[in-house]
């Protein structure tokens, strides 16, 4: 099975993405993860203004089949959520690259993004 892997983005091992505009990262978690875990129908997220630990423990996905914990893969203040997802989690798994993103930083260090896997690296990681 193939799998989408946009390279615009790079990617923790444990399945989010991670991309870079204007000084903010938005979060998500991959195509492979959105399909490992079968229906979404509960998110859990923190509060705008939060502060993260690159690679701690932000949140909960929930599915039919598992519960999963989501990691950030930037350290730094939580500056928007997908409140959307509250209402359709669904969309975690209709666009997990688009409408169905989870949160933006604004890192602390922006080399944190140099530290994750590249697009190369993860598809490797999940073939």
């Amino acid at each position: 099975m193939s799998f989408d892997v946009p390279d615009d983005r790079r990617y923790l091992e444990s399945h989010e993405w991670a991309l870079e505009t204007d000084g903010v990262v938005r979060v998500g978690i991959s195509d492979f993860a959105q399909d490992e875990l079968g229906d979404v129908v509960f998110v859990e997220l923190p509060d705008e203004g939060d502060d993260l630990d690159q690679k701690a423990e932000f949140g909960v996905v929930e599915s039919i089949k598992a519960v999963s914990d989501l990691y950030a893969p930037v350290g730094g203040e939580v500056v928007a959520i997908n409140d959307d997802l509250f209402d359709a989690p669904e969309l975690v798994n209709e666009d997990p690259f688009g409408e169905g993103w989870m949160l933006e930083i604004e890192p602390d260090d922006p080399d944190d993004l140099e530290a994750l896997l590249t697009a190369d690296e993860y598809e490797e990681q999940i073939a």
